[in-house]
Protein backbone atom coordinates (compact mmCIF):
# COMPACT_ATOMS: atom_id res chain seq x y z
CA UNK A 1 0.00 0.00 0.00
CA UNK A 2 1.20 3.72 -0.79
CA UNK A 3 0.33 6.47 1.47
CA UNK A 4 0.70 9.27 -0.41
CA UNK A 5 -1.82 12.68 1.22
CA UNK A 6 -0.87 16.10 0.87
CA UNK A 7 -0.92 18.45 4.02
CA UNK A 8 -4.55 18.92 5.65
CA UNK A 9 -4.77 23.05 5.78
CA UNK A 10 -4.76 23.90 9.29
CA UNK A 11 -4.66 20.87 10.64
CA UNK A 12 -1.97 18.42 9.69
CA UNK A 13 1.02 18.53 7.45
CA UNK A 14 1.47 15.66 4.46
CA UNK A 15 4.19 13.88 7.33
CA UNK A 16 2.00 13.99 10.07
CA UNK A 17 -1.17 13.20 8.15
CA UNK A 18 0.96 9.96 6.91
CA UNK A 19 2.14 9.23 9.68
CA UNK A 20 -1.34 9.16 11.61
CA UNK A 21 -2.33 7.24 8.37
CA UNK A 22 0.15 4.65 8.44
CA UNK A 23 -0.76 4.00 12.15
CA UNK A 24 -4.50 3.49 11.88
CA UNK A 25 -3.60 1.36 8.95
CA UNK A 26 -0.87 -0.41 10.66
CA UNK A 27 -3.19 -1.02 13.65
CA UNK A 28 -5.80 -3.40 12.10
CA UNK A 29 -3.95 -5.30 9.43
CA UNK A 30 -0.16 -5.31 10.79
CA UNK A 31 0.82 -7.36 8.00
CA UNK A 32 0.77 -4.86 4.91
CA UNK A 33 3.90 -3.75 3.60
CA UNK A 34 3.31 0.22 4.17
CA UNK A 35 5.09 2.69 1.31
CA UNK A 36 5.07 5.81 2.83
CA UNK A 37 5.13 8.74 0.97
CA UNK A 38 4.08 12.46 1.90
CA UNK A 39 3.33 14.91 -1.04
CA UNK A 40 3.40 18.58 -2.28
CA UNK A 41 2.27 20.09 -4.87
CA UNK A 42 4.10 23.10 -4.23
CA UNK A 43 2.34 24.17 -1.39
CA UNK A 44 3.51 23.79 2.58
CA UNK A 45 5.66 21.14 2.33
CA UNK A 46 7.76 21.43 -0.95
CA UNK A 47 10.78 22.04 0.34
CA UNK A 48 10.58 18.71 3.21
CA UNK A 49 9.17 16.05 -0.45
CA UNK A 50 12.24 17.40 -2.08
CA UNK A 51 14.64 16.84 0.01
CA UNK A 52 13.51 13.17 1.29
CA UNK A 53 14.58 12.61 -2.69
CA UNK A 54 17.86 14.57 -3.22
CA UNK A 55 20.66 15.77 -1.19
CA UNK A 56 19.99 19.50 -0.09
CA UNK A 57 21.70 21.98 2.14
CA UNK A 58 18.39 23.87 3.92
CA UNK A 59 18.81 27.71 5.10
CA UNK A 60 16.79 29.68 7.06
CA UNK A 61 15.90 33.77 6.60
CA UNK A 62 13.96 35.96 9.08
CA UNK A 63 11.27 37.24 6.80
CA UNK A 64 8.07 39.01 6.64
CA UNK A 65 4.90 37.20 6.85
CA UNK A 66 1.45 38.04 5.17
CA UNK A 67 0.88 40.71 7.47
CA UNK A 68 4.72 42.32 8.00
CA UNK A 69 5.27 40.51 10.67
CA UNK A 70 8.46 38.33 11.27
CA UNK A 71 8.58 34.72 10.61
CA UNK A 72 11.55 32.15 9.33
CA UNK A 73 11.44 31.11 6.49
CA UNK A 74 13.41 27.93 5.00
CA UNK A 75 14.91 27.50 1.25
CA UNK A 76 16.80 24.79 0.00
CA UNK A 77 20.00 24.57 -2.09
CA UNK A 78 20.35 21.09 -4.32
CA UNK A 79 24.27 19.52 -3.83
CA UNK A 80 24.06 18.21 -7.29
CA UNK A 81 22.92 20.61 -9.31
CA UNK A 82 22.99 23.58 -6.54
CA UNK A 83 19.11 24.54 -7.78
CA UNK A 84 17.79 26.65 -5.14
CA UNK A 85 14.36 25.50 -3.85
CA UNK A 86 12.09 28.18 -1.85
CA UNK A 87 8.44 27.65 -0.70
CA UNK A 88 6.59 30.42 -0.79
CA UNK A 89 4.23 29.80 1.79
CA UNK A 90 7.11 30.10 4.39
CA UNK A 91 6.68 33.05 3.75
CA UNK A 92 3.06 34.44 3.05
CA UNK A 93 1.43 30.89 4.15
CA UNK A 94 -2.06 30.37 5.67
CA UNK A 95 -0.61 29.05 8.25
CA UNK A 96 1.43 31.77 9.84
CA UNK A 97 -2.33 33.50 10.59
CA UNK A 98 -4.84 32.06 12.88
CA UNK A 99 -8.87 32.78 11.68
CA UNK A 100 -9.42 35.66 13.30
CA UNK A 101 -5.97 37.38 11.70
CA UNK A 102 -7.02 36.61 8.39
CA UNK A 103 -6.82 40.02 6.01
CA UNK A 104 -7.51 39.42 2.50
CA UNK A 105 -7.55 43.07 1.03
CA UNK A 106 -4.10 43.56 2.95
CA UNK A 107 -2.07 40.42 2.84
CA UNK A 108 1.37 41.07 1.09
CA UNK A 109 3.93 38.82 -0.60
CA UNK A 110 6.64 41.22 0.53
CA UNK A 111 8.19 38.41 2.44
CA UNK A 112 8.59 35.66 -0.48
CA UNK A 113 10.71 38.08 -2.00
CA UNK A 114 13.06 38.40 0.90
CA UNK A 115 13.04 34.46 0.12
CA UNK A 116 14.56 35.01 -3.27
CA UNK A 117 16.76 36.81 -2.48
CA UNK A 118 18.11 34.63 0.36
CA UNK A 119 18.55 31.52 -1.60
CA UNK A 120 19.74 33.95 -4.68
CA UNK A 121 22.54 34.98 -2.78
CA UNK A 122 24.23 31.62 -2.43
CA UNK A 123 24.39 31.88 -6.60
CA UNK A 124 22.06 29.01 -7.72
CA UNK A 125 22.25 27.27 -10.87
CA UNK A 126 18.49 28.01 -11.21
CA UNK A 127 15.31 29.01 -8.62
CA UNK A 128 12.13 26.55 -8.34
CA UNK A 129 9.77 28.83 -6.61
CA UNK A 130 6.99 26.32 -5.31
CA UNK A 131 3.40 27.91 -4.32
CA UNK A 132 0.41 27.04 -2.48
CA UNK A 133 -1.62 27.71 0.98
CA UNK A 134 -0.80 31.34 0.32
CA UNK A 135 -2.71 34.17 2.32
CA UNK A 136 -2.70 36.96 0.14
CA UNK A 137 -4.22 37.54 -2.98
CA UNK A 138 -1.71 40.78 -4.22
CA UNK A 139 -0.21 39.06 -7.89
CA UNK A 140 2.61 39.33 -6.44
CA UNK A 141 3.24 42.52 -6.21
CA UNK A 142 4.84 42.91 -2.73
CA UNK A 143 6.88 40.02 -4.06
CA UNK A 144 8.11 42.29 -6.57
CA UNK A 145 8.35 44.97 -4.30
CA UNK A 146 11.32 43.38 -2.31
CA UNK A 147 12.84 42.87 -5.51
CA UNK A 148 13.48 46.47 -6.11
CA UNK A 149 10.00 47.23 -8.13
CA UNK A 150 7.69 50.18 -7.44
CA UNK A 151 3.85 50.61 -7.64
CA UNK A 152 2.95 53.96 -7.79
CA UNK A 153 -0.48 56.17 -7.97
CA UNK A 154 -1.42 58.96 -10.59
CA UNK A 155 0.50 61.15 -8.23
CA UNK A 156 3.37 58.95 -8.24
CA UNK A 157 3.30 58.07 -4.98
CA UNK A 158 3.63 54.49 -3.58
CA UNK A 159 0.74 52.52 -3.16
CA UNK A 160 0.09 50.46 0.29
CA UNK A 161 0.72 46.78 0.87
CA UNK A 162 -1.39 44.31 -0.34
CA UNK A 163 -4.14 42.92 -3.28
CA UNK A 164 -6.72 45.65 -2.42
CA UNK A 165 -4.37 49.12 -3.01
CA UNK A 166 -3.79 47.83 -6.69
CA UNK A 167 -7.00 49.37 -7.64
CA UNK A 168 -5.10 52.51 -7.69
CA UNK A 169 -2.03 51.31 -9.64
CA UNK A 170 -0.96 53.76 -12.62
CA UNK A 171 2.48 53.16 -13.10
CA UNK A 172 5.57 50.04 -11.91
CA UNK A 173 8.80 51.20 -12.17
CA UNK A 174 11.31 47.85 -12.46
CA UNK A 175 14.59 46.96 -12.71
CA UNK A 176 15.82 43.61 -12.96
CA UNK A 177 18.41 43.02 -9.95
CA UNK A 178 21.59 42.08 -11.52
CA UNK A 179 21.90 39.11 -9.09
CA UNK A 180 18.85 37.30 -11.21
CA UNK A 181 20.12 38.06 -14.77
CA UNK A 182 20.07 35.09 -16.42
CA UNK A 183 18.93 32.70 -13.83
CA UNK A 184 16.44 30.22 -15.10
CA UNK A 185 13.44 30.41 -12.64
CA UNK A 186 10.72 27.94 -12.66
CA UNK A 187 7.22 27.66 -10.84
CA UNK A 188 6.37 24.87 -8.97
CA UNK A 189 2.13 25.38 -9.80
CA UNK A 190 -0.51 23.69 -7.05
CA UNK A 191 -3.60 24.78 -9.45
CA UNK A 192 -3.99 26.20 -12.81
CA UNK A 193 -6.79 28.49 -12.54
CA UNK A 194 -5.53 32.13 -13.91
CA UNK A 195 -5.28 35.59 -12.49
CA UNK A 196 -8.66 37.29 -13.17
CA UNK A 197 -12.33 36.09 -14.10
CA UNK A 198 -14.42 33.53 -12.79
CA UNK A 199 -12.37 30.94 -11.90
CA UNK A 200 -9.34 33.24 -11.00
CA UNK A 201 -7.39 33.68 -7.63
CA UNK A 202 -10.06 36.04 -5.86
CA UNK A 203 -13.00 33.93 -6.98
CA UNK A 204 -11.89 30.87 -6.40
CA UNK A 205 -9.34 31.00 -3.49
CA UNK A 206 -10.48 34.76 -1.75
CA UNK A 207 -12.81 33.01 0.42
CA UNK A 208 -10.27 30.04 1.77
CA UNK A 209 -8.51 33.76 2.80
CA UNK A 210 -11.27 34.90 4.69
CA UNK A 211 -12.45 37.19 2.25
CA UNK A 212 -16.11 38.34 2.09
CA UNK A 213 -17.93 38.19 -1.39
CA UNK A 214 -17.51 42.18 -1.84
CA UNK A 215 -13.74 41.95 -0.65
CA UNK A 216 -13.89 39.18 -3.66
CA UNK A 217 -15.08 42.09 -6.11
CA UNK A 218 -12.35 44.37 -4.55
CA UNK A 219 -9.58 42.12 -5.07
CA UNK A 220 -11.06 41.07 -8.46
CA UNK A 221 -11.53 44.83 -9.68
CA UNK A 222 -7.65 45.56 -8.30
CA UNK A 223 -5.98 42.94 -10.28
CA UNK A 224 -8.01 43.49 -13.09
CA UNK A 225 -6.32 47.41 -12.96
CA UNK A 226 -3.18 45.28 -12.02
CA UNK A 227 -3.06 43.11 -14.97
CA UNK A 228 -3.45 46.00 -17.67
CA UNK A 229 -0.60 48.18 -15.81
CA UNK A 230 1.91 45.04 -15.77
CA UNK A 231 0.91 44.88 -19.75
CA UNK A 232 1.96 48.09 -20.45
CA UNK A 233 4.60 49.00 -17.91
CA UNK A 234 6.33 45.18 -18.57
CA UNK A 235 4.86 44.29 -22.09
CA UNK A 236 3.63 40.75 -20.34
CA UNK A 237 -0.11 39.69 -20.37
CA UNK A 238 -0.28 37.49 -17.33
CA UNK A 239 -4.70 37.70 -17.12
CA UNK A 240 -5.16 34.53 -18.33
CA UNK A 241 -2.09 32.70 -18.15
CA UNK A 242 -2.66 29.05 -16.95
CA UNK A 243 -1.42 28.91 -13.49
CA UNK A 244 -0.70 32.34 -13.15
CA UNK A 245 -3.78 32.95 -10.18
CA UNK A 246 -2.05 30.30 -7.80
CA UNK A 247 -1.03 32.01 -4.17
CA UNK A 248 -2.77 34.91 -4.88
CA UNK A 249 -1.59 35.64 -8.74
CA UNK A 250 1.81 34.86 -7.24
CA UNK A 251 2.28 32.75 -10.36
CA UNK A 252 1.06 36.01 -12.47
CA UNK A 253 3.65 37.92 -10.50
CA UNK A 254 6.92 35.67 -10.92
CA UNK A 255 6.09 35.29 -14.59
CA UNK A 256 5.99 39.29 -14.96
CA UNK A 257 8.72 40.11 -13.09
CA UNK A 258 11.30 37.25 -13.49
CA UNK A 259 10.51 35.70 -16.56
CA UNK A 260 9.21 32.65 -14.85
CA UNK A 261 8.32 29.23 -16.58
CA UNK A 262 5.27 27.59 -14.68
CA UNK A 263 5.23 23.89 -14.91
CA UNK A 264 3.22 21.29 -12.26
CA UNK A 265 4.72 21.48 -8.43
CA UNK A 266 3.08 17.81 -8.76
CA UNK A 267 5.12 16.60 -11.80
CA UNK A 268 8.45 18.10 -9.80
CA UNK A 269 8.00 16.36 -6.68
CA UNK A 270 6.85 13.15 -8.78
CA UNK A 271 9.24 13.04 -10.87
CA UNK A 272 12.24 13.69 -7.83
CA UNK A 273 10.32 10.75 -5.41
CA UNK A 274 9.72 8.44 -8.16
CA UNK A 275 6.28 8.21 -7.64
CA UNK A 276 4.83 6.53 -10.36
CA UNK A 277 7.47 3.17 -9.90
CA UNK A 278 6.28 3.59 -6.16
CA UNK A 279 2.39 3.04 -7.20
CA UNK A 280 2.92 0.63 -9.66
CA UNK A 281 4.19 -1.43 -7.28
CA UNK A 282 1.23 -0.73 -4.79
CA UNK A 283 -2.11 -2.98 -4.96
CA UNK A 284 -4.06 0.62 -3.38
CA UNK A 285 -2.92 3.96 -3.39
CA UNK A 286 -3.96 6.13 0.21
CA UNK A 287 -4.02 9.67 -0.26
CA UNK A 288 -6.24 12.69 1.00
CA UNK A 289 -6.51 16.47 2.32
CA UNK A 290 -8.14 18.45 4.16
CA UNK A 291 -10.84 19.28 2.14
CA UNK A 292 -11.59 17.50 -1.35
CA UNK A 293 -13.55 19.02 -3.65
CA UNK A 294 -13.91 20.38 -7.63
CA UNK A 295 -9.91 22.85 -6.78
CA UNK A 296 -8.79 19.09 -6.13
CA UNK A 297 -8.54 18.12 -9.87
CA UNK A 298 -7.22 21.35 -11.06
CA UNK A 299 -3.36 20.35 -10.29
CA UNK A 300 -3.32 19.45 -6.67
CA UNK A 301 -1.90 16.51 -4.94
CA UNK A 302 -4.96 14.27 -4.36
CA UNK A 303 -7.21 14.61 -7.79
CA UNK A 304 -3.02 13.89 -9.93
CA UNK A 305 -2.89 10.61 -7.52
CA UNK A 306 -6.44 9.73 -8.12
CA UNK A 307 -5.63 10.31 -12.28
CA UNK A 308 -2.25 8.28 -12.05
CA UNK A 309 -4.01 5.60 -10.18
CA UNK A 310 -6.86 5.52 -12.57
CA UNK A 311 -4.39 4.85 -15.40
CA UNK A 312 -2.58 2.01 -13.61
CA UNK A 313 -5.62 0.66 -12.47
CA UNK A 314 -4.84 0.16 -8.98
CA UNK A 315 -7.95 1.59 -6.30
CA UNK A 316 -7.48 4.73 -4.40
CA UNK A 317 -8.74 5.77 -0.98
CA UNK A 318 -8.75 9.41 -0.21
CA UNK A 319 -9.50 10.63 3.49
CA UNK A 320 -10.48 13.62 3.83
CA UNK A 321 -11.93 16.45 6.34
CA UNK A 322 -14.82 17.22 4.03
CA UNK A 323 -15.93 16.78 0.44
CA UNK A 324 -18.43 17.79 -2.45
CA UNK A 325 -17.19 14.93 -5.07
CA UNK A 326 -18.65 11.65 -5.13
CA UNK A 327 -16.56 8.55 -5.68
CA UNK A 328 -17.07 6.33 -8.54
CA UNK A 329 -15.06 3.32 -10.28
CA UNK A 330 -11.90 2.87 -8.85
CA UNK A 331 -11.95 5.77 -6.51
CA UNK A 332 -13.49 5.20 -2.82
CA UNK A 333 -13.99 8.16 -0.76
CA UNK A 334 -13.54 8.28 2.96
CA UNK A 335 -14.65 11.59 5.68
CA UNK A 336 -13.48 12.07 9.16
CA UNK A 337 -17.40 11.88 11.16
CA UNK A 338 -16.84 14.91 12.84
CA UNK A 339 -18.01 18.48 12.73
CA UNK A 340 -15.19 21.34 11.57
CA UNK A 341 -13.64 22.68 14.73
CA UNK A 342 -13.13 19.07 15.95
CA UNK A 343 -12.07 17.88 12.85
CA UNK A 344 -9.38 20.33 13.49
CA UNK A 345 -8.10 20.35 16.79
CA UNK A 346 -8.11 16.70 16.82
CA UNK A 347 -7.13 15.67 13.00
CA UNK A 348 -4.20 13.41 13.34
CA UNK A 349 -6.61 11.14 16.29
CA UNK A 350 -9.46 11.09 14.19
CA UNK A 351 -7.35 10.56 10.70
CA UNK A 352 -5.93 7.74 12.34
CA UNK A 353 -8.95 6.49 13.96
CA UNK A 354 -10.59 6.75 10.27
CA UNK A 355 -8.11 4.22 8.53
CA UNK A 356 -8.18 2.11 11.56
CA UNK A 357 -11.83 1.64 10.61
CA UNK A 358 -11.41 1.85 6.87
CA UNK A 359 -8.70 -1.59 7.23
CA UNK A 360 -10.24 -3.41 9.66
CA UNK A 361 -12.90 -3.85 6.44
CA UNK A 362 -10.46 -5.05 4.19
CA UNK A 363 -9.50 -8.46 3.50
CA UNK A 364 -6.42 -9.16 5.23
Amino acid sequence: MLIAPQEFRGSLSADEAAAAIKAGIRAAQPAWQLDVLPLSDGGPGFIDALRRAVTADTSAEVVQDALGRKVLGRFAVVRADRTAVVEAAQANGLYHLSPGELDPLRADSFGVGQLIMAAVATAPSRLVVGLGGSATTDGGAGMARALGARFLDDAGRPLAPGGAALAGLARIDWQRPAALEGLEVIVANDVTNPLLGPDGCAAIYGPQKGASPGQVEVLEGALVRYAAVVKRSLGVDVATIPGGGAAGGLGAGLVAFLGARVESGFTIVAEATNLRARLAQADVVVTGEGSFDAQSSRGKTTGRIRDLAREAGTPVVVFCGRSDVAGSGVFALTSLEADHDVSMRNAAELLEALAARWAADQPA
